[in-house]
């Protein structure tokens, strides 16, 4: 296959070619300046950039960490690395100086590309890694031996870049968010974004030419390259890119005023959002909501079709595969649920001999490993990529169950279930009652050792109001509620009130820090 078709950015240009002054990005900073860039200026600034790259001898193969904010040079810089063929390492702006020297070290990387705010963090680590041959600042720095992206791409043509790709080459190497040990770096081809597409792109996040599409999800992150950056460029849409920090308030006056019609959040803004005072007085024009991560709570899905007459669907999937499961257009929602396997994805539970399993059996959520979209395993880890396979399964490491007709229900990590008293508990269901409750604000539900049920059920809750933790009877409230939901022997048994909840760096629960805790006695 001729390489040029092969790769996601020369997709992006044949759109600039279509619809030069069609606009890629509205980008808002804290202070609302606003800046507006088309696709034509979008090509044009990312085959400069990749001129200069190349003539800095980044070419095809070259593995670059890449460690930038919300913005336009995200995009810039991602389209103009494909263009020169390198493998493109996506960084958080979060991480620290270790964080990026396990990165760089494990993948033998040769280049880094960082915000000039990071530049100070890199240099911490600079003389660890010997590998690395050149740094580059967005937009600029004065720290010796950095190179200013500003000048790079001043300096490049803007005539296309042409550089030849094979469809299995390594276009993207993302690390997990490490829940259970170190990071993994997870291989995806340049073949992945297509494949994304046709699936996330066109039955879930269904971007359209005359969408403004914002997908709250920041870069370093699989979830960026999902949908900000593939789903939204690749499907001609325009994206909202917000540089502010998250608050529920800011979010909706910005959909509002900017007229957003395509929405991609987290549950937890799903979450703070429904909770704020008169949600009426926002007037969106929101034609379509997603949510990815965790099941949606059943009263944020009905809050927000109430309020603004759009139902927020569900969908789930993996830094190692694409959108596996979700809640499409036009089908049935039910809360709690993450939906169903996309059509012709062979996705389904299987237990731990690799077997398909029928409704109402808790296994293993797994993918086929013919699925073209499914990674092409972890750097430099054959053992870690074997232990993830059961037959020719490849298990995501999530349990779940299937239903009468195929919808998918999320029990929990693997080693998040809770077995007590002979129940087999999915901490989620439990962990929806309870954020129900006007005084949760957040909550996570671990097995704590328990001598008469072997494990009984524990939740760490983080009250909206810190001082109802003295109220009167406030456990005994709270476990009234969560029977009154679900079914009785899933309440915690035991509830520990806390400021915070230990969080990786993407935002997720680690509920093994907690369990961990537990079982040491703390």
């Amino acid at each position: 296959m001729e390489g040029g078709r092969m790769n996601f950015a020369h997709l992006v240009d044949g759109i600039a070619e279509t619809a030069p002054d069609r606009h890629a990005l509205v980008v808002v900073t804290p202070d609302k300046l606003t800046e507006r860039l088309t696709y034509r200026q979008l090509a044009e600034t990312s085959n400069r950039l990749a001129h200069s790259l190349m003539e800095q001898g980044i070419a095809r193969g070259t593995r670059v960490m890449v460690l930038l904010p919300r913005g336009k040079e995200a995009y810039i810089s991602y389209l103009a690395l494909l263009k020169t063929g390198a493998t493109i390492m996506p960084g958080s702006e979060m991480l620290r100086s270790g964080d990026i020297l396990y990165r760089v070290r494990h993948a033998e990387a040769q280049a880094v590309l960082a915000d000039q705010s990071l530049v100070s963090t890199v240099e911490e680590v600079r003389h660890q890694m010997p590998s690395v041959t050149r740094y580059l600042a967005s937009p600029d720095t004065s720290t010796p031996g950095w190179q200013s992206l500003v000048a790079l791409q001043s300096n490049g043509s803007p005539d296309p870049v042409r550089t030849s790709v094979l469809p299995d080459d390594l276009a993207f190497l993302s690390y997990t968010s490490g829940t259970t040990g170190g990071p993994k770096g997870v291989m995806h081809t340049y073949r992945w974004p297509f494949e994304h597409l046709k699936v996330a792109g066109t039955y879930w996040f269904d971007a359209k030419p005359d969408d403004l599409a914002w997908a709250t999800a920041g870069p370093g992150w699989a979830k960026w390259v999902w949908s900000p950056f593939v789903s939204v460029l690749g499907n001609g849409a325009t994206g909202f890119v917000y540089q502010g920090r998250f608050e529920p308030e800011t979010y909706l006056a910005l959909m509002a005023e900017y007229r957003v019609t395509l929405l991609c959040a987290t549950p937890t803004e799903y979450r703070l959002m429904a909770k704020v005072p008169q949600l009426d007085r926002y007037a969106l024009s929101l034609r379509s909501a997603t949510s990815a991560g965790e099941p949606l709570n059943r009263e944020v899905i009905e809050t927000f079709r109430r309020v603004f007459g759009v139902t927020v669907r569900d969908g789930y999937g993996q830094t190692e595969n694409t959108l596996l499961v979700g809640t499409l257009e036009n089908m049935e929602v039910r809360p709690g649920s993450m939906g169903r396997p996309f059509p012709g994805l062979p996705v389904t539970i299987v237990n731990d001999r690799g077997e398909p399993q029928g409704p109402g059996v808790v296994g293993h959520i797994a993918v086929h490993r013919d699925h073209p979209a499914l990674f092409r395993g972890y750097l430099n880890d054959p053992e870690r990529t074997r232990a993830a396979f059961r037959g020719d399964w490849y298990t995501t490491g999530d349990q779940g169950r299937l239903d009468e007709d195929g919808y998918i229900w999320f029990e929990g990590r693997s080693d998040d279930i809770i077995i007590s008293a002979g129940y087999t508990i999915g901490p989620f269901e439990v962990e929806d009652a309870l954020v129900k409750h006007p005084k949760v604000a957040e909550c996570a539900v671990v097995a704590s050792p328990d001598e008469e049920r072997g494990h009984i059920v524990k939740a760490f809750v983080v009250l909206r109001n810190p001082e109802d933790k003295n109220a009167p009877h406030l456990t005994e409230e709270l476990q009234a509620h969560v029977k009154a939901i679900t079914a009785p022997y899933k309440y915690p048994r035991a509830i520990e009130y806390v400021d915070s909840l230990p969080k990786t760096t993407s935002g997720k629960i680690r509920r093994i820090e907690l369990r961990e805790r537990e079982k040491a006695g703390r």
